[in-house]
């Protein structure tokens, strides 16, 4: 409660104001979902493929709306960026080490590939939609939810700058919390016919769902310290001793989001190309429902939290900065002995990371495929781990800003006594 009486404090009236702001963006995101595309029918489809993208987007894929992508291109190209960095473009590679302003080029080639992937797959959705349309409406189609994407994103700039948190992801975050109460119901409306054995059925996957914010919480708040110490150089005495925290998940919810995008492409194939074989291969392989698509799901997790991982955390990077900073891990050499004793700690704690990771997010579904719900159960778990784990991503930014901010005022408070 002591965060809540710091923000409604009338001495941070601009930290309101930017949680006000980042609301009200919010609120022009849910109003957005409910505007549907002009000429399209959806009262006789049927979107059963795509319950993971229809809930990232706050139910706007299922209403056909201008927003039926959500931001998801972006974070698709964010990734594919990211690893062409990794020294397979050599143009982007040198990006990436200009500091600020190279940050700034990769960025703007970032939404430039965004807003590319958005119209790609914004066509190949256009024919689950419009059945015996002509090249035109699908163009037509594709090119507003494209701007309904470059919109988003537009927004998600907006809430990153002016507001709290990153605001890509808490748009994500306001897509799931709009569908998961609807969701609840439905699974409280389809067990209840079964009487007292539905009803223990609903409140096993209400104590799941709370072991999976638990564990989402842990998995957040656990951390590997690295001790370092640093030499005086004056004195060539040793100073207090340190340490470099790194998170057990250092990737966040990214992988359970690039996972679920991945997972969603070769139905987007089935859906474009309208093969009654490759779809039915779909339907029994790949569905993250199924025993093989929920162990590529479980793979997928696992391989890109290891990934995004090391694409934030560098070791050489580290070891050249500690070295500049006269710095260095007890007992191991500076230099190539500690990228590689870097690099094995983060290889442990990620593999574990993404192990845990991954198990909090097939629990719900293999609880789900005991009864007729798994695509309610995988769908609502899902949602819930991105939720819980932006929100705790929210929660600490919020809280640092509040800290640094007493400090700041305790310093003036300071000068002002003497």
């Amino acid at each position: 409660m002591s965060i809540i009486k710091q923000i409604f404090n009338p001495k941070n009236k601009d930290l309101q104001k930017k949680i006000l702001f980042t609301l009200f963006v919010l609120f022009i995101f849910k109003l957005g979902t409910s505007i549907t595309v002009p000429g399209v029918d959806i009262s006789s489809k049927n979107l059963d493929f795509f319950e993971i993208l229809n809930a990232m987007s706050g139910g706007a894929f299922e209403k056909a709306s201008i927003f039926a992508l959500s931001v998801t291109p972006y974070i698709t190209a964010q990734i594919i960026i990211q690893l062409l960095s990794m020294d397979i473009i050599p143009y982007l590679s040198d990006l990436s080490k200009q500091g600020g302003v190279g940050r700034r080029k990769l960025n703007q080639i970032t939404r430039v590939v965004g807003i590319v992937l958005a119209f790609i797959q914004g066509y190949m959705y256009s024919f689950a939609y419009i059945s015996n349309g002509t090249a035109m409406d699908y163009m037509l189609y594709a090119l507003i939810l494209t701007a309904g994407t470059a919109f988003l994103m537009w927004l998600g700039d907006q809430i990153t700058n002016k507001g709290i948190g990153n605001g890509m992801s808490l748009i994500i975050m306001a897509g799931i919390v709009n569908v998961l109460p609807s969701m609840f119901v439905n699974l409280w409306t389809e067990l209840i016919s079964d009487g007292f054995i539905g009803i223990l059925l609903f409140s096993l996957f209400i104590l799941v769902f709370l072991f999976v914010v638990i564990g989402v919480i842990y998995v957040e708040s656990a951390e590997r310290r690295l001790p370092i110490q640093y030499a005086n150089k004056s004195t060539s005495s040793l100073s207090n001793q340190s340490y470099v925290p790194f998170k057990l998940n250092s990737a966040g919810v990214i992988p359970v989001i690039f996972a679920s995008a991945i997972m969603s492409i070769p139905q987007i194939i089935a859906t474009f190309v309208k093969n009654e074989t490759f779809t039915l291969i779909v339907s029994k392989y790949i569905n993250y429902t199924t025993n093989t698509g929920l162990l590529i799901y479980i793979a997928l997790i696992i391989l890109f939290t290891y990934f995004y991982t090391f694409m934030q955390l560098k070791p050489k990077e580290m070891a050249e900065n500690l070295n500049q900073n006269g710095g260095y891990i007890p007992g191991i050499r500076p230099g190539a002995e500690t990228i590689s004793y870097v690099s094995k700690v983060i290889k442990r704690i990620t593999i574990v990371g993404g192990i845990f990771l991954a198990i909090l997010a097939s629990l719900p579904i293999l609880l789900g495929k005991i009864s007729s719900l798994s695509g309610i159960i995988s769908i609502s778990g899902t949602g819930l781990l991105i939720v819980v784990g932006v929100v705790l991503e929210t929660y600490k930014q919020l809280e640092s800003r509040l800290v640094s901010r007493s400090y700041e005022n305790g310093r003036k408070s300071r000068r002002r006594s003497f």
